[in-house]
């Protein structure tokens, strides 16, 4: 399965293949991964196995072009979507790359080790399309100077990516808990609490439990490793048409499934931490 979805990423990734085209590979393999996330932690539940553990994946952000905060925001929130919590160490406003620090179960984390570098190249990609549409439209509008095309550029792309993210994000969410209600574990579960068994225990078996369990464990496990953490500060920079372009951008991605925008969170550690 694991070379199913790195042969996917490949196809998508390939300079020769169209947008369209590659946004369909990519939500193939993501597909596929959330749905062996989703089938793993049936089996765990169904052989009575002990949780899986939680572990955590470091995964570099670039800061190219100054986005580096709005590109933490935007890959935070998909890893949150994946049940998991996030950390970023080297956040500043320069443009230097930073560590975005991932918490959550092995599975959830080898989904993102997969995906993650694709679904950025997508959403970079959009961003650069879209925002170098937006400068052009303004420069035939009006005869804006090249310094004042140049931030209104960076601000569009900033809130674009952002956007992109959030609503990427809660696809996935909804995706997987739609996987999780159609189990046929859970749905064994449900008729038996019917039927006069143990109720809501019954209920809380099945995939949706272990994902719910899952979580809080992540949570636990993110704490102790954290256990003072400074709040990212706000990104300062927001674009209308930016954001709503990276919105639209992110629901119409090809990913197999269709939720509205939803946002995820990280905090900030130092370098000593």
């Amino acid at each position: 399965m694991i070379e199913r979805v790195r042969g996917l990423l490949r196809m998508a990734e390939d300079p020769s293949v169209t947008d369209a085209e590659s946004q369909a590979f990519t939500a193939k393999a993501a597909e596929l991964m959330t749905r062996h996330a989703i089938a793993e932690a049936e089996a765990r539940a169904q052989r009575g196995e002990a949780a899986e553990s939680v572990t955590r994946l470091d995964f570099p952000v670039s800061g190219v072009g100054g986005h580096g905060k709005a590109r933490v925001k935007a890959l935070a929130a998909i890893a949150s979507a994946y049940g998991c919590q996030s950390a970023v160490r080297g956040n500043t406003s320069a443009n230097t790359d930073r560590m975005l620090i991932i918490v959550g179960t092995v599975t959830a984390l080898d989904s993102l080790r997969v995906l993650l570098p694709s679904i950025t190249m997508q959403m970079e990609a959009s961003a650069r399309f879209s925002a170098r549409e937006h400068v052009a439209g303004l420069r035939e509008l009006r005869n804006y100077d090249r310094s004042t095309l140049a931030t209104e550029r960076s601000r569009f792309y900033r809130s674009f990516v952002r956007a992109y993210g959030y609503a990427v994000a809660e696809r996935i969410r909804e995706f997987r808990a739609r996987l999780a209600d159609d189990s046929p574990d859970g749905d064994a579960a449900g008729a038996k609490g019917g039927a006069g068994g143990t109720g809501s225990d019954a209920a809380k078996s099945g995939a949706e439990l272990v994902l719910r369990e899952d979580v809080d464990r992540v949570q636990e496990d993110f704490q102790r490793r954290f256990p003072q953490l400074r709040p990212t500060r706000p990104e300062r920079t927001h674009h209308r048409a930016g954001y709503r372009a990276g919105y639209l951008r992110g629901r119409r991605a090809e990913l197999g499934m269709e939720t509205a925008v939803g946002r995820g969170a990280s905090s900030s550690i130092s370098d000593g931490e």
